[in-house]
This record gives C-alpha cells, sequence and structure tokens, in this order.
C-alpha cells in the first residue's frame, strides 16, 4: 500500500513508518500538521492514518482534515488512531464512507503490531475497523434491536459493516436488489432507525460492531 501519515508526534510516524516500511508498504508523505494533509493526499495514496488531535488548533484537526479529503478523494481509505474519540467528526466520517474503508482504533487499546496490520488489511479493501469505545460513543443510549434481526438480515448487516453498496451484496448473496433493499429496511426499522434518521446506515453498522 501507498501511505500517507499524520501525526503531532515525530517518534510515532518515524515508528509507524518503519513498521509499514518492513512489511513491504510505501509511507508517501508525512505531516505534523493537519493543514499538511489534503495536499499529501493528492499524491494518491490508498490509506491515510491520522491522528486526532494536531495543530495548528490541537483540537479534532487531523479529524477534520480526514473529512475533508475523503469528500475529496472519495476511493481514499483512511484509518483514524489517535487516543481520542471525536464523535461529531467521526459520525461525518463514517457517513461519507462508500466503497472505501474506514476504521478508528484508540492507540492504547491495539493489541499488537499483528491485529493494528490487520486492521489495515480490512480498511484498505473497504471494510469498517472501529474500536468499542469509539462505536458506544457515537451510539445513541438506548438503542437495541439487534436480538430482533433474523440470521439473513444479520448476515446483511455483516456485509454493511464490510464496507460493500446494496448492489454488491446482491451479488455476494446471489439475491436480487429489491431482496436486499428489503432486508436493509428491516434492519432499520428494527434498530429503530426511521427515515427522517440521519446517517441510518453508519449508526446501524456502528450499532453491529459494538456488539459483535
Amino acid at each position: 500500500m501507498k501511505i500517507v501519515l499524520a501525526d503531532d508526534s515525530a517518534l510515532i510516524r518515524e515508528g509507524l513508518a518503519g513498521l509499514l516500511e518492513r512489511r513491504g508498504h510505501s509511507i508517501i508523505g508525512q505531516a505534523g500538521n493537519a493543514d499538511e494533509i489534503p495536499d499529501l493526499c493528492a499524491l494518491g495514496p490508498d490509506i491515510l492514518i491520522t491522528d486526532v488531535r494536531m495543530p495548528p488548533n490541537m483540537a479534532d484537526d487531523g479529524l477534520k482534515a480526514a473529512v475533508t479529503v475523503r469528500a475529496a478523494y472519495p476511493g481514499l481509505a483512511i484509518m483514524v488512531l489517535s487516543q481520542y474519540v471525536a464523535p461529531a467528526y467521526a459520525v461525518d466520517l463514517f457517513a461519507g464512507q462508500t466503497s472505501a474503508g474506514t476504521g478508528y482504533l484508540l492507540k492504547d487499546r491495539v493489541a499488537d503490531v499483528a491485529s493494528f496490520l490487520q486492521s489495515l488489511e480490512v480498511v484498505s479493501g473497504g471494510g469498517t475497523v472501529i474500536d468499542p469505545t469509539v462505536a458506544s460513543a457515537l451510539m445513541s443510549a438506548g438503542r437495541s434491536g439487534l436480538s430482533e434481526l433474523t440470521p439473513r438480515e444479520k448476515e446483511v448487516l455483516e456485509l454493511m459493516s464490510r464496507g460493500l453498496s446494496n448492489s454488491e451484496i446482491a451479488a455476494t448473496l446471489v439475491v436480487s436488489g429489491a431482496a436486499v433493499a428489503k432486508h436493509v429496511a428491516n434492519i432499520f426499522m428494527k434498530l429503530r432507525l426511521p427515515p427522517e434518521e440521519e446517517n441510518r446506515r453508519v449508526k446501524a453498522i456502528l450499532e453491529y460492531l459494538t456488539a459483535f
């Protein structure tokens, strides 16, 4: 993979760069300031790995930049790797997910190098990886309904969580697009996600990932 790394800590950037290069990946750019991220992403990376709190404001600048480049480069996979949870912009990031994968992991909860590398592979392949703590922060309190899903609806939701569109799910399950659309509508209904609810698909995926 061609990778852009964004973190205000030079030690973390260089450590990640060395780790990834030893695995055969190419680091095509490094940013210590969130303002540098859009220009580096114009170089055509396969994935952006970014922290949340970065200069110039040391707030949610890294995540804001990720949302910006997702809009500009919808095919770019994005992995947020941080100590911080920023729910508002994280929802925007996942809501903007198309065929490109999205991940949000907490640095202190990454169990080992192998699991981190595996998560990168999932995200680069169009899937979704999210730390349960992050997912819980993004979910509305008290929502339930996963237990009401049929086995087929759970299967559809699992494929949604991997970043597949309805048409891709239909092809995977060898069913019609109308059948998938009906399953998705049932999922939204059972998870108490009415049509006026914003980002229904993202919230359904987050609830699934939190539970399973």
